[in-house]
């Protein structure tokens, strides 16, 4: 790619790492439960990366926007719990439900009309609530590895003190090394690096797979996943193509549910770590770190569950430290933003509480209900028309 900087790589690199060390334990539970074959388990890490790669390779060329899209990580601790006693092309069976019921979502273009209906406060607010645990993270890490965490501070501070662009990226060196100079990277771990294989499974569908994991599949990826990842892009000031994202992530999942794609969707936490500041300071070309998160997903797939490994013995306060201050601009923006305007602030200021809240009922997790409740106090706190 032409013009490709320093930061979109390091922003892409870090996308990629976010994105599997939070939630790739979870992958691991479920096909626990499902007693995979390990050719089995390589499949569903080939398909999952591949599809997560390709998706967002598409949707980030064609439309020029940091467009990350990801495995649904809320649907995968779903399955952990309603896998039980159900086998492999039932699972299948249930994956190719959600996946069609995700790409008539797009096809519809329903969900695109309700997601323009969200003031701008509201959204940035909800944004910045999703995001906040992470910019906590820094701090709670201290209790754990101060050592680490404090030199990568420093490296940060400095960086941004005299050499802005290059923060982020001096934040990631150092704290490798001082990892690497300390032996703080987990080893003894064997590596097999050879390519993975698909492996195709017949579906079975049953109404009870159907009803106890599609269905559920489905709306926990759409009120988890996509809303926020929608808010994440307008947030930082991105028309979102939806119903085409939406129809692109449904298709991936269609594709390869039979392989073990459960279900993909749009990214919140990756999208806002390439389509802040840090990722590039021109919004225009923010897209080719998310592309270069694409052609890393795609890589980190072809080599299956080993190089899965490789993200499992960094220390997590790395992880977490590193997130959360590539994510500190994009905080700040977004609250910024919310709480500017006193039209809706209280609105915003509830949004952003019920989102750090981390509360779920009915399955629904907290950014839909941030929505619900900042929506309605918007509604009823709007200012009085003023007749005659």
């Amino acid at each position: 790619m032409p013009g490709l900087k320093l930061s979109h790589i390091v922003s892409g690199v870090i996308a990629v790492l976010v994105g599997y060390t939070s939630s790739v334990a979870i992958i691991f539970q479920a096909i626990g439960v499902l007693n995979l074959s390990q050719a089995e388990a390589n499949s569903w890490m080939l398909v999952l990366g591949l599809g997560m790669g390709l998706s967002t390779l598409i949707l980030t060329l064609r439309y020029r926007m940091p467009i990350l899209t990801a495995w649904s990580t809320p649907g995968a601790a779903l399955l952990v719990i309603s896998l039980n006693g159900v086998s492999l092309p039932e699972a299948i069976g249930a994956f190719l439900l959600c996946g069609t019921l995700l790409t008539l979502t797009g096809v519809t273009g329903w969900f695109e009309k309700i997601s323009h209906l969200i003031p701008d406060a509201i959204g940035s607010a909800m944004l910045a609530g999703i995001l906040f645990r992470f910019g906590l993270g820094v701090f709670s890490s201290m209790e754990g590895n101060l050592p680490l965490v404090a030199v990568m501070c420093v490296t940060y501070l400095a960086g941004r003190r005299w050499f802005a662009r290059f923060a982020i990226p001096a934040v990631l060196l150092v704290g490798t090394l001082f990892c690497a100079a300390t032996g703080a990277f987990t080893t003894g771990a064997s590596f097999d690096f050879t390519l993975a294989k698909p492996v195709f499974t017949w579906p079975q569908f049953t109404l009870s797979a159907l009803i106890g994991i599609a269905l559920p599949l489905y709306v926990v990826t759409m009120s988890s996943q996509n809303m926020p990842g929608v808010v994440t892009m307008k947030a930082a000031g991105y028309r979102l193509p939806v119903s085409a994202a939406l129809t692109v992530t449904g298709l991936t999942t269609l594709i390869l549910a039979p392989f073990g794609g459960y279900a993909f969707n749009l990214a919140a936490i990756t999208a806002a770590i390439c389509a802040g500041p840090e990722a590039d300071e021109n919004p225009a070309t923010r897209w080719k770190g998310a592309a270069v998160a694409g052609g890393l997903y795609c890589i980190v797939g072809l080599l299956g569950a080993a190089v899965i490994s490789l993200f499992l013995i960094a220390p997590k306060a790395l992880v977490v430290t590193i997130a959360g201050l590539a994510l500190l601009n994009t905080i700040a923006g977004a609250l910024s933003s919310a709480l500017a305007g006193a039209a809706h602030r209280e609105a915003a200021l509830v949004t952003f509480m019920t989102t750090v809240s981390g509360i779920s009922f009915l399955s629904i997790g907290a950014p839909v209900w941030a929505l619900l409740f900042g929506g309605v106090t918007a509604l009823v706190l709007r200012p009085k028309r003023v007749t005659g």
